[in-house]
């Protein structure tokens, strides 16, 4: 049995996106249409579906990690946030990161969707915050190997 139910329209009876593997965290999603991309260039392309995401959960939509590594094709925000009160359809931007010109086909997985628990957070206004061993050391403070 999986957890939640996550109801989606989906239009022109296309297939529903699935997990492809028991136990996978995201569902592979698939563009609808035709695109190239030059190097470095941008798009932003539907991938046929929107979600009804429960409360107190997101979406989030993380690169598949072999078109990347293979075609240099990514998000260009790195990880997408698809807030439960959004009902459009998801939208994949896109960028080629390559040194080659990239066509993708309408049906190429090019994204997942992540469905994760969240904690919202009072803010609260203090004069300092709690110390910690690692204090205020930002970049590269455990050293860069």
């Amino acid at each position: 049995m999986l957890g939640r139910k996550l109801n989606v329209t989906i239009p022109n009876g296309s297939p529903v996106p699935r997990y492809a593997h028991d136990g996978d965290a995201g569902l592979d999603l698939r563009i609808t249409r035709d695109i190239k991309l030059r190097p470095m260039e941008r798009c932003v392309v539907g991938c046929g579906m929107a979600v009804e995401i429960p409360s107190g959960c997101v979406g989030l939509l993380f690169p598949r990690s072999g078109l990347s590594a293979k075609q240099g094709v990514t998000l260009t925000n790195a990880v997408g946030v698809i807030d439960s009160g959004y009902r459009g359809e998801i939208h994949a931007p896109l960028i080629n990161l390559g040194y080659e010109d990239v066509e993708l086909e309408a049906g190429t997985r090019v994204c997942q969707l992540v469905i994760m628990p969240f904690v919202p957070c009072e803010l609260v206004p203090v004069e300092s915050l709690g110390e910690t061993e690692r204090g205020s050391d930002g970049f590269g403070s455990t050293g860069c190997e």
